[in-house]
């Protein structure tokens, strides 16, 4: 990973001085920095705080009204205050309709912001956990600060297992190792020392050996150095500017549904407006009853479902394990058909476990293996990863370390060394000593395999010693090594010493080898089966070799025929990587821009793409993905840019995730397309009926009334159950079909809208008011109107709300498919307190009234015959296009 113009200057030109220069250019004295010199360089250089995006308590507040279904609903408002306030006589003005639609607009919007803060608090609390402490020599002592307070020129302190504050470059180390995985993607632990750099060019962070970077972990060992670099001017912090701001998948799909309606509104109300100006005559009530046709056709309460939605989801996963930070991520949980995921860390622990031990022909050998764990526990140098994972062998149930503690006792030791490569400890056998046999101590070195042999003369096997054979150690150990492990070597030779120097560490006798692995976790594979079931293939997308990356994935059960690497990827044209992606399951040795590309194409491919990620050579593909998922424990930058934490670096909490997600979907396709197309039916009614009649068949506050009664049932979606099939597969969210299913399913509302118009206007009205409407006189048509528009009403309402049944699911209502509980109990009460309504005071005052028993039997059967004819044409539909939610 190259590292940009400017930072890469800065870190060549210190990693090829000595560090005389560096205590000249910022003035550093062994007393270390003063006050007044800490604010004197945090004035040039800036504070050690990255160039991040603060999202404050506003910033998410507005988010939280930020979308498109929220600015229709704004624009409905506006519409609905000139027409009904501004444009109306005092004796007709009427607020009530532009206020509740105000409601649903803050209500929607402080949903979402309730579900936005609870995640900011959890996100907030985690950041802190990422900023540390570490020790500074300040005025003449070492003394511990924030991280967030060290300038460029400081001295500082570090040790196993603490997180490197800054860029900096060594002045002293003792055994130092560290991983960059943060910042390459490579599991590779690299030893650094305090030397100066004499590579003439240096292509990748791995090869300054005298630099730590900013995010990389201390593996081992200890290290003093000078910062270089603070804050956004790191190479950390350079990563985290150089992205660009990606687009949320969501924010597509609602722009595509949207796009739906407005085009059905944008046809709808010049004909309405035109049809009733021409068969009515007043032109201004046509203008003012066309926009109410734009309320009454657009589902108000969408954004507040959606959210709900979207909250309920959001809270589910907070239970399990995941902060969901935008909540718009819980819809591209749902549509994600592909997750690409980084390797180290997320298929493997980051952590090197001990594979095999073996003699100089590959089979097991318990010798090495003792042989290597008393070098290990014995040798005094800070331990690195490798002797940890030797010395786990003590809970191996038939490895008895006690006993050779018992056998063997140190007696010297020459510790670990850059340059040697080797560490060598000398022990006493004292089973020896007590049975006045040969006194010989035993010298048991162990290190780097070519290091090792070129001192050794002997290679034995079964307790023969052979001559050295080169040719013969590059046969065992070189199959290991493609195959993507770590091989050391462990000689040994007895000597009468009881203590060592190099000269000793010659004609050794070479006893075998140990292989170590950056071992795959357990839950990875059962995880990655999961998600092939859910059809969310997995990516993987590694800055590490291929024949660690193969090693990996062939563990896991993946596909690992196809691999390609980032240098052949630049030698594609785009037609062949857009093949080649579709193809190819593992992407090898890849840059931080490359895996954003990788991802783009995908998309641009049609795939909805998750990336999951832990490092900051990640944070590019994360905000490439629709979906950019972290997990705790990763840097902070990417805690920020990713829509989703998991608190476990677990494969089988993203299942859950998705599962969730897909949920989700499904509810909120439900209330759309069954909303949508059901007022659109309604809608078309009003307008045949508004040019055939000499009245308009509802008011618009009764329409807005309507529409405000059922989306309140409908806040009650987010709780029902989903059938298995519309969550076994990834679902697109759009407005692709929406149109299709309002068009189908619409006019079949209509045609019993216009039979209970017939019914009332032609029997029912006139029975009760004593004559045909044009034979009356005022009252008494103003009680045939009421009566009208009040069956109506009724008629509507009951059959929008039981229609939920029956298009909810393709199965059969009640019998193959069952409705949450929730869900049976809120429709039903609903209907019948909404029913109630009409004979109480509030029903009178948006202009309603009591309907006989008689219209109560027609309303059932009409209601029936529709749910029925529904049925008939879902079951035509399915079989046409294969889906219905």
């Amino acid at each position: 990973m190259k590292t940009g113009s400017h930072v890469q200057s800065h870190i060549n030109k210190y990693a090829k001085k000595d560090i005389s220069q560096m205590y000249k250019d910022f003035n550093i004295s062994d007393d270390g920095y003063n006050d007044q010199q800490v604010r004197f360089n945090r004035d040039i250089y800036g504070m050690n705080i990255g160039d991040k995006k603060i999202e404050t308590t506003l910033y998410r507040f507005f988010r939280s009204f930020n979308n498109l279904f929220s600015m229709i609903l704004l624009v409905l408002i506006v519409v609905s205050f000139f027409t009904d306030v501004i444009f109306t006589s005092n004796y007709r003005r009427n607020g009530t309709t532009c206020l509740m639609l105000v409601v649903i607009f803050l209500i929607s919007g402080f949903v979402r912001f309730v579900q936005e803060m609870r995640s900011k608090k959890a996100v907030d609390s985690l950041i802190e956990l990422i900023n540390t402490n570490v020790q500074t020599r300040r005025n003449g002592k070492w003394q511990e600060i924030s991280s967030n307070e060290l300038v460029v020129g400081d001295r500082v302190k570090f040790y196993a297992g603490d997180r490197i504050p800054a860029d900096i470059r060594l002045i002293n180390v003792n055994e130092l190792f560290v991983s960059q995985s943060m910042l390459t993607g490579e599991s590779l632990v690299i030893e650094k020392n305090a030397d100066i750099l004499e590579r003439k060019e240096c292509t990748s962070l791995n090869d300054y050996n005298n630099i730590v970077f900013s995010g990389s972990l201390v593996i081992g060992g200890s290290g003093e150095g000078i910062v270089l670099a603070v804050g956004k001017e790191t190479v950390y912090g350079e990563i985290s500017r150089d992205i660009n701001i990606r687009k949320n998948g969501f924010e597509k799909g609602a722009n595509s549904i949207a796009g739906v309606l407005i085009k059905f509104i944008a046809i709808l109300v010049p004909f309405v407006f035109i049809s009733c100006g021409l068969v009515q005559g007043n032109w201004l009530s046509a203008f003012l009853f066309s926009l109410s046709v734009a309320v009454g056709l657009t589902p108000e309460m969408l954004p507040m479902v959606i959210n709900a939605c979207l909250a309920k989801g959001s809270s589910v996963m907070g239970k399990k394990d995941t902060i969901v930070k935008n909540i718009n991520a819980m819809q591209g949980f749902g549509s994600m058909d592909v997750l690409c995921v980084d390797k180290t860390g997320t298929l493997t622990g980051d952590k090197i476990v001990l594979e095999y031990y073996i003699d100089i022909l590959g089979n097991e050998s318990k010798q090495v293996l003792e042989y290597a764990y008393l070098n290990s526990l014995y040798h005094t140098g800070v331990k690195n990863h490798l002797d940890d994972a030797i010395c786990q062998v003590e809970q191996m149930p038939k490895f008895n370390y006690l006993r050779l503690l018992e056998e063997y006792n140190k007696l010297d030791e020459l510790p670990f060394d850059y340059n040697r490569k080797y560490v060598s400890v000398l022990c006493e056998n004292t089973l020896n000593e007590k049975s006045n046999l040969n006194n010989e101590n035993l010298l048991i070195v162990k290190g780097d395999v070519e290091t090792v042999c070129k001192k050794c003369t002997y290679a034995e096997y079964r307790g023969k010693a052979y001559p050295m054979d080169m040719q013969s150690v590059h046969h065992i150990i070189d199959e290991m090594q493609e195959d993507g492990m770590k091989v050391i070597a462990v000689a040994y030779k007895n000597t009468n010493k009881e203590h060592i120097i190099p000269e000793d560490e010659n004609d050794l006798i070479l006893l075998g080898y140990l292989t170590f692995f950056d071992a795959p976790k357990k839950s990875a594979q059962e995880a990655i089966e999961k998600l092939k079931k859910l059809n969310v293939p997995i990516k993987v997308l590694t800055g590490d070799s291929k024949r660690v990356a193969v090693s990996v994935c062939r563990r896991l059960n993946l596909d690992t025929d196809n691999i390609i690497d980032g240098e052949n990827l630049f030698e594609l044209t785009d037609d062949e990587l857009a093949i080649l992606c579709e193809n190819t399951t593992i992407f090898a040795q890849l840059s931080p821009k490359q895996k954003a590309k990788i991802i783009k194409v995908l998309q641009e491919n049609g795939h909805t793409v998750g990336f999951l990620g832990d490092g900051m050579n990640d944070l590019h593909a994360i905000f490439q993905s629709d979906v950019g998922i972290s997990a705790e424990g990763a840097t902070e930058a990417l805690q920020e840019a990713a829509d989703v934490i998991l608190l476990k670096k677990d494969l089988n909490v993203l299942e859950e995730g998705i599962l969730e997600g897909r949920k989700v979907f499904v509810n909120m396709s439900k209330y759309i397309r069954i909303t949508a197309s059901s007022n659109f039916g309604n809608i078309l009614a009003v307008v045949i009926a508004s040019v055939l009649l000499p009245f308009f068949p509802m008011t618009s506050i009764q329409l807005l009334l309507l529409n405000l009664l059922y989306d309140v049932l409908c806040l009650i979606l987010p709780w029902d159950n989903v059938d298995e099939e519309l969550y076994c597969k990834p679902r697109d969210w759009s407005g692709k079909t929406l149109g299709r299913f309002m068009l189908f399913f619409g006019p079949i509302s209509t045609i019993f809208d216009l039979t209970t118009f017939a019914f009332l206007f032609l029997w029912l009205c006139p029975t009760i008011s004593g004559g045909t409407f044009t034979s009356l006189n005022h009252e008494s048509q103003q009680t045939f109107i009421t009566l009208f528009q009040t069956g109506w009403f009724l008629e509507s309402m009951w059959s929008q709300v039981l229609i939920l049944y029956s298009l909810r699911s393709k199965k059969i209502p009640f019998i193959q498919s069952k409705p949450a509980k929730p869900v049976i109990l809120v429709t039903i009460i609903g209907i019948i307190l909404f029913t109630i309504m009409t004979i109480i005071p509030i029903g009178r005052f948006v202009g309603l009234t009591k309907m006989p028993l008689s219209y109560f039997a027609f309303l059932l059967l009409v209601v029936l015959l529709y749910i029925s004819l529904v049925s008939i044409a879902k079951s035509w539909y399915v079989k046409k296009y294969k889906e219905l939610i």
